[in-house]
């Protein structure tokens, strides 16, 4: 359902993102890791349609459909969403209203944030004054909404504490149906079966996979995707050599 080709992005005449090859089938979570500064925050947001991400060559595919120079808006009605590390504050606009912007259907805001213990922030102005874990609990919630295909979180372990962490991964992992357990499907390979959403989550830490379990990880380093593999194992290379060293060994 995405599929990304020979992809090169460049911000500001600086080349960010070159030779980029990109599928996630429906179903599929995939976990990007790589340094800072690699281009993992500019491949979501040129997948979202930000402007000044310049595609320069390659195409972007969603559900068959190019959407390589498709606007923002055009692309979140298609089925993509994103939760950002940081969103801005919006004076004037109360979460209760965004939430209503954001869904596809009709929904009922208060029993929306019941199930993220957010019932009292929906007529605050949409993050203002909220710490970490507040702002990806309103991140979540609007996603919850919007009910997209494709989902994209760039660092939802960022500024949460512990206790936030258990709830915003139990709910990720509900948006993109992976909270099957055994005793709700016959067989696993059933539960993958009724699975049509997508994933594509940055994470540093590596926290998130205690929650979600993820088809797939992939480095991307200076700006290339650099290995793919299974991501705990990925993941555990990293931590024990460093970004170059696992590139190496999983080149």
């Amino acid at each position: 359902m995405l599929f990304i080709e020979d992809l090169q992005v460049e911000l500001g005449g600086k080349v960010l993102l070159k030779d980029l090859h990109l599928e996630i089938k429906p179903g599929e979570t995939h976990i990007l890791f790589g340094p800072n500064g690699s281009g993992k925050t500019s491949l979501l947001m040129t997948i979202m349609g930000y402007p000044q991400y310049v595609v320069k060559r390659g195409r972007i595919l969603f559900k068959g459909v190019d959407i390589t120079h498709a606007p923002i808006d055009e692309r979140a009605r298609l089925g993509i969403g994103m939760s950002y590390q940081r969103p801005p504050t919006i004076h004037g606009l109360k979460t209760r209203q965004m939430l209503d912007i954001c869904a596809k259907k009709k929904v009922d805001a208060a029993d929306l944030a019941r199930s993220l213990n957010f019932a009292d922030f929906l007529d605050r102005d949409v993050n203002a004054g909220f710490s970490g874990g507040e702002i990806k609990r309103s991140e979540l919630l609007q996603l919850r909404a919007q009910d997209p295909d494709l989902l994209m979180f760039d660092e939802p372990e960022s500024g949460v504490d512990i206790e936030n962490m258990a709830l915003i991964g139990k709910t990720i992992a509900r948006l993109l149906q992976k909270d099957f357990t055994r005793d709700e499907s016959k067989s696993m390979a059933q539960a993958r079966q009724k699975r049509t959403k997508m994933g594509l989550i940055i994470t540093h830490t590596g926290y998130i996979l205690d929650w979600v379990p993820a088809d797939r990880g992939q480095v991307l380093y200076e700006g290339v995707l650099a290995c793919a593999g299974n991501p705990v194992e990925i993941f555990q290379c990293i931590g024990a050599s460093g970004y170059g060293e696992c590139v190496k060994c999983n080149a």
